[in-house]
């Protein structure tokens, strides 16, 4: 699993082709590449937004498509390029959508759970048991997606769960579903991490002591500090530090 940030590499002939095949070239033909790609026009928060935003987005918003909805931007360049690669399979889990080349892909993107599309059954799920990797090209430490599959493991009275209301097209028609997960905003989160952390970001937190422990290594890929991490061992480290700060 990768996450990006081209401009912290420097300037790449290609751009984000030359990325993206760089690193299936790495991974070889047995390996598999997946990236989160999210939605672009997600309704998460929708019910928070003033009335007359929710009735014209609900009256306009295009319903989500699993294999045509845009990735979000917030995601950087990499996400998209690898979500219409040929041969790229998606999942089909609304803004918790991961895009995935190689081997792997299909098992890794198919079935994804509608609720808590971060927990047990989930794309990341999946790469915690096939002992993959996540890799930071650039991206900064708070990016570790894989620590919302933490989240899902952690039992916790402080627990915080969000809803959000989908459009998706079923049987000719464009209705609006309900999900159902922990909250992953950064505004709020799945705990309350500020009573923990202050200012800092949690998974900034637990990325950086999984590095002094030893779960991860680093270097320079262009111009840009890189990390690579465990997939197990750093969800193993999370759900650990979660329990022990939040847990019963």
């Amino acid at each position: 699993m990768v996450h990006t940030r081209m401009s912290a590499i420097g300037w790449v002939v290609g751009g984000a082709e030359t990325v993206v095949t760089a690193l299936l070239e790495a991974l070889g033909q047995a390996g598999t590449l997946m990236a989160y790609v999210g939605w672009n026009d997600s309704t998460g928060g929708l019910t928070g937004w003033p009335s007359g935003w929710q009735e014209a987005y609900r009256s306009e918003c295009p319903p989500f498509d699993p294999e045509f909805s845009e990735t979000d931007r917030q995601m950087g360049r990499v996400p998209e390029r690898i979500r219409t690669w040929p041969g790229a399979r998606v999942s089909s889990s609304h803004f918790r959508r991961m895009a995935a080349i190689g081997s792997a892909a299909g098992w890794l993107t198919e079935n994804q759970p509608w609720n808590h599309g971060f927990g047990p059954g989930s794309p990341l799920a999946k790469l915690v048991e096939a002992d993959g990797q996540v890799l930071l090209l650039g991206a900064p430490l708070d990016r570790l997606t894989i620590l919302h599959h933490a989240e899902s493991l952690v039992d916790s009275p402080e627990k915080r769960m969000a809803s959000h209301v989908i459009p998706v097209r079923e049987g000719g028609q464009v209705i609006w579903r309900t999900v159902s997960d922990h909250d992953t905003s950064t505004a709020i989160g799945a705990f309350p991490y500020s009573r923990v952390v202050g200012d800092q970001d949690p998974f900034a937190v637990i990325g950086q002591l999984a590095l002094d422990e030893g779960c991860g290594v680093s270097g320079l890929v262009g111009n840009a500090q890189s990390h690579l991490f465990p997939a197990n061992p750093l969800v193993r480290l999370g759900v650990e530090w979660m329990n022990d700060k939040f847990g019963d």
